[in-house]
């Protein structure tokens, strides 16, 4: 579904993405790990088209991100970013509903609210947090209004970004476990971005480390398990003695 080829990326002298090469299949659920700045967010920025590469080349589902109508290719997407993202100002169903009342997906106000209760229902909120501000909410309950808002459009590809950044390990199960739950209810590509470990055993069907600007290792969740390569095995441990650079 996602092909990276070649991909480069530098900000002045900070060169952040090195020949990244890396394929994510249809229906696929890809976490990717690595270090703090290793430019994982920016991976998903190039698909986005929020960020254009300097070289390479970015193929969703064998179309060229850079020859498809913006519209159309970025209703394919849903998004859940890591610090939720909210609009302060709206209800949380304007919150959830928010690409439903614009562009191409624009719905009736009360058909766009009918597919927020029922998106917040399938995160288990109950339809009275409809009305509410997110200002209102717990952050787990903040996190969940975020994904049903991720998945209201239907999409067929999302992106975690950090899902459970801020959360207590309870809430940060529950998160976890709702995010692989939809990604197999719905059938969609996803790609994760986390250092969470506990997350990427929940949620990944496939790992990839981006070390120093490429795909330093790529494999099953089971194969990470047995995986001798260094750098994942500093990194899945935590370890601060190894080949990834630490600052002391």
């Amino acid at each position: 579904m996602i092909t990276f080829e070649n991909i480069y990326k530098s900000f002045g002298s900070n060169h952040v993405l090195r020949g990244v090469n890396l394929t994510v299949e249809r229906g696929e659920s890809m976490v990717i790990i690595g270090g703090s700045g290793t430019g994982k967010s920016v991976l998903i920025k190039t698909v986005l088209g929020l960020v254009e590469p300097d070289s390479g080349r970015i193929l969703v589902d064998g179309q060229d991100v850079t020859q498809v109508k913006r519209d159309t290719f970025l209703s394919r997407f849903g998004m859940l970013f890591q610090g939720g993202a909210l609009f302060d100002s709206m209800p949380v169903w304007q919150n959830v509903a928010f690409r439903l009342q614009r562009g191409a997906l624009k719905r009736p106000a009360a058909e766009a609210r009918e597919i927020a209760i029922e998106k917040l229902r399938r995160v288990g909120l109950a339809p009275d947090v409809a009305d509410r501000f997110p200002a209102e909410l717990s952050g787990g309950m903040q996190k969940r209004v975020s994904l049903a808002r991720a998945i209201a459009a239907e999409p067929e590809i999302i992106f975690f970004d950090e899902p459970t950044t801020g959360l207590d390990p309870i809430m940060s199960g529950v998160i976890n476990e709702l995010i692989r739950e939809i990604v197999v209810e719905m059938g969609v590509t996803a790609m994760t971005i986390t250092h969470d470990m506990t997350s990427v055993k929940t949620i990944a069907d496939k790992v990839a480390m981006l070390h120093r600007g490429t795909i330093q290792w790529c494999g099953s969740l089971a194969d990470m398990a047995q995986c001798e390569d260094p750098h994942v095995e500093q990194f899945v441990n935590g370890r601060a003695e190894g080949p990834i650079e630490t600052l002391r």
